[in-house]
């Protein structure tokens, strides 16, 4: 009996050992599976950005065309980013669901929601310069576009490091983008001077004065929206939520 005794506990240890090791075996494939799918997702997060960029620098280009045809386009392909969107969002609610994320990993999924949210309305914005421009029919510019491309040009490389900074986590990146903004409001307060110059000598120019205003808000509310996604991505890496404040708010305390 007591040989057949310790066999029989040597046989359960084995066993037990034999179910410990599958299920951490189990386990590691699990997360792998996790990681690779994030990583998709992450992909995803990119191009949807890619295509996010490009409409705002098209929408500027077009404009100072005039292009009617290339802002129509414009509008088109602005499904494709509303479509982008809602595909990268359905894998994430599935993720949340199969997975059951916790910590670092919910934040990932929850903030990468926000993000593909802030990109499509980014979207909206350059569909909306698309609008104006169509909306101007056959007049001409009420003046030269300087200063408005200049915008486009710093708000679309602020996306693109803003989510280079979000697939690397990259904190210290995240803390500083944001600062750009200023450059950005200080054109947009410059361009705003311009045109109320333009107004005051010429009332009759008060419309096409509203649409270059219009133009230049929303590539405004495009370096905002930057902004939101580093906040993000400081949520991400660190689990703090909070403002990233520019010089502009400190202005506004004194």
């Amino acid at each position: 009996m007591g040989l057949l005794t310790a066999l029989a506990r040597g046989a359960s240890v084995v066993g037990k050992n034999a179910l410990l090791a599958m299920t951490f075996t189990r386990g590691i494939m699990i997360r792998k599976t996790f990681e690779h799918e994030i990583q998709q997702v992450k992909d995803e997060v990119l191009l949807l950005g890619s295509m996010v960029e490009h409409a705002i620098i098209t929408s500027v280009e077009v404009l100072k065309k005039r292009d009617i045809k290339g802002a129509e386009k414009l509008i088109a392909d602005d499904k494709e980013i509303n479509k982008k969107r809602f595909e990268i969002e359905n894998q994430l609610m599935i993720l949340i669901a199969t997975q059951q994320p916790m910590a670092h990993d919910l934040r990932l999924l929850a903030s990468t929601m926000e993000i593909i949210s802030e990109l499509e309305r980014m979207g909206d914005y350059a569909k909306g310069i698309a609008n104006i421009n169509i909306r101007m029919g056959e007049e001409k510019l009420l003046k030269p576009l300087i200063d408005i491309p200049r915008m486009a040009q710093i708000g679309a490389d602020m996306l693109h490091r803003a989510l280079t900074a979000f697939i690397k986590e990259d904190v210290e990146a995240s803390k500083a983008i944001p600062a750009e903004d200023d450059e950005v409001d200080a054109l947009y307060n410059q361009i705003y001077r311009e045109l109320m110059m333009i107004i005051i000598q010429d009332p009759k120019s008060i419309e096409r004065a509203n649409w270059l205003l219009w133009v230049a808000h929303n590539l405004e509310r495009v370096a905002d929206r930057v902004t939101n996604i580093c906040e993000r991505t400081v949520f991400i890496a660190t689990g703090e939520m909070g403002e990233i404040k520019s010089s502009d708010d400190e202005f506004w305390k004194k």
